[in-house]
């Protein structure tokens, strides 16, 4: 690695957009925040959240520019929403975009060699799938013509309350009555019996042959929407596979807390910025 990563850092960042893929519909947009100095920096590929359904590359900009301040070049894509394409649509873009990313880092004052995901809710579901398979070949079905035989495989997740279990996270809306988040999973996974296929708890119970990267979990305790025992239960599966998964409960907050200016948003911000110095470290030693 060309540079030592100091979560303590704080750069400068420059922020700017590019289109890195057309679909269909419209035009997907990645937003790139580049820390200012002299690089080349390691990569952060940051999935958006909204239940499959709605937001874009702006969800998690406080977080996106406080790891970027560190010293981290973090780029946020568009994924498309499940009215435009069902599941594995938006796992696809996210694919591509990795890969795109990958391609293009060393431009970008990128290391080319050390990559990571973050992701917030169904972008942390989205996060999971792509570091369980990095080699999937559904997942990766769109074609990058520039670099085609790269693939998706990264050195650990960083996950905010992600749907690590879309079959009980349903069942805990119906349990709401939250009529409006069922129709959100119902939509996104069409025919219905893809939740299964696409659940990453369920992945691991298969005992599917999968790559089990760090990951890192943070929930909230008082998440109504992704109950804590799901993660409890997704951390306990994925240490029984053979994996590293570090699961971080914040007492007292709910479903989107980091996007609340506050002290825990900063201690999210904190805890992910040392997740990734210790993979960073970690990579080193190994190196």
């Amino acid at each position: 690695m060309t540079l030592a990563y100091n979560p303590s850092n704080l750069f400068a960042v420059k922020v700017w957009e590019v289109e890195y893929r057309k679909t269909a519909k419209r035009t997907l947009i990645a937003r790139i925040y580049q820390p200012q100095g002299a690089g080349p920096f390691p990569v952060l590929l940051d999935l958006h959240g909204g239940a499959w359904s709605r937001k874009d590359r702006y969800a998690n900009e406080p977080m996106a520019r406080a790891i970027a301040a560190s010293g981290m070049l973090v780029v946020s894509p568009d994924l498309r929403l499940s009215d435009e394409a069902p599941y594995p649509a938006c796992v696809q873009d996210a694919s591509y975009a990795l890969r795109w990313l990958k391609h293009k880092a060393k431009e970008l004052n990128g290391d080319p060699t050390h990559f990571g995901i973050l992701g917030s809710s169904s972008g942390g579901h989205v996060a999971q799938l792509l570091g369980m398979r990095p080699r999937h070949a559904l997942y990766n079905e769109i074609p990058l013509p520039e670099a085609p035989n790269l693939d998706c495989s990264v050195a650990y997740v960083a996950t905010r309350s992600p749907i690590s279990n879309p079959v009980t996270r349903r069942a805990q809306a119906e349990k709401m009555k939250n009529t409006e988040m069922m129709k959100k999973s119902d939509t996104f996974f069409s025919p219905p019996d893809s939740i299964h296929e696409g659940n990453p708890h369920e992945i691991l119970e298969r005992k599917e042959k999968v790559t089990l990267p760090p990951m890192l979990i943070m929930q909230g305790g008082e998440d109504n929407n992704v109950i804590p025992p799901i993660q409890e239960k997704f951390a306990a599966a994925y240490r029984a596979a053979g994996g590293e998964c570090q699961l971080e409960i914040f007492p007292g907050c709910e479903h989107e807390w980091t996007a609340t200016p506050g002290p825990d948003a900063d201690r999210s911000h904190e805890m992910v910025k040392a997740f990734i110095a210790k993979q960073l470290r970690a990579l080193q030693k190994a190196a």
